[in-house]
């Protein structure tokens, strides 16, 4: 494994450049740490490696994916990212213990907490809906990634009109933080959710536009027709 692990990193060093680098630490407020690598590139690497494993268990894959977090680079983050979602089929309820370690332990950037949650632990959840509790309880978190988390990780569920009335209860949960990471985080998940449940969608915002940051707002009616969002904007 290790070998492994050091000839993807030699890779992704190899393929770095500065410019890429500098690019990308301008979309982050905090401090990230990335080699420089454009997105297609990472993916590129991520499918060359990952075909020649020889075993693709779920055991073996998240022990690399581990190894692939430790470092805090953004690009090794998102191989691990891509690599855990390639053993979805494999999934079993106890893996939602791994998963929110990870999030807890490693994601510290709006990036890696959506490339993990919006494809991991998001097809988990359609899986094993009786998580969706423990994604309330990630709402109440004290951690921004966490709490953001709870959100982006229903994004794919919400476009397909899944989870709606538990979609509408952690919008509620985290209607009031200030965290704007957190307002971006709801407001998207209230988007992706008015693709299948665009009147439902309207008039929970409508119902608590008056409570809810203008951030959140915007996100939420960014796919409606112009009329409903005059009237979403309205003061």
């Amino acid at each position: 494994m290790s070998k492994t692990i050091d000839n993807i990193r030699h890779e992704l060093i190899s393929n770095a450049d500065e410019k890429t680098r500098l690019q990308g630490e301008r979309f982050f407020k905090e401090d990230i740490k990335i080699h420089g690598l454009k997105s297609a590139q990472v993916v590129k690497i991520s499918k060359a490696f990952y075909q020649t494993l020889p075993d693709k268990s779920k055991k073996v894959i998240f022990s690399f994916c581990e190894e692939l977090w430790k470092p805090g680079f953004i690009e090794e983050a998102g191989i691990a990212c891509m690599w855990s979602y390639n053993v979805r089929k494999q999934y079993e309820p106890d893996d939602f213990k791994t998963f929110e370690m990870w999030v807890n332990k490693y994601v510290t950037n709006w990036a890696v907490c959506d490339t993990l949650c919006n494809h991991t632990v998001g097809s988990f959840i359609e899986m094993y809906p009786l998580y969706l509790s423990e994604l309330k309880r990630w709402a109440k978190s004290e951690n921004r990634w966490v709490k953001r988390a709870s959100a982006v990780s229903l994004i794919v569920p919400a476009r397909k009109g899944l989870f709606l009335e538990d979609i509408f209860e952690i919008a509620d949960i985290l209607h009031s933080d200030p965290d704007d990471m957190v307002q971006k985080g709801y407001g998207w998940m209230l988007k992706a959710a008015s693709q299948a449940h665009q009147e439902k969608v309207f008039n929970y915002v409508m119902s608590r536009k008056a409570i809810m940051p203008r951030t959140s707002l915007r996100y939420a009616i960014e796919k409606m027709p112009a009329e409903l969002k005059a009237r979403a904007m309205a003061k």
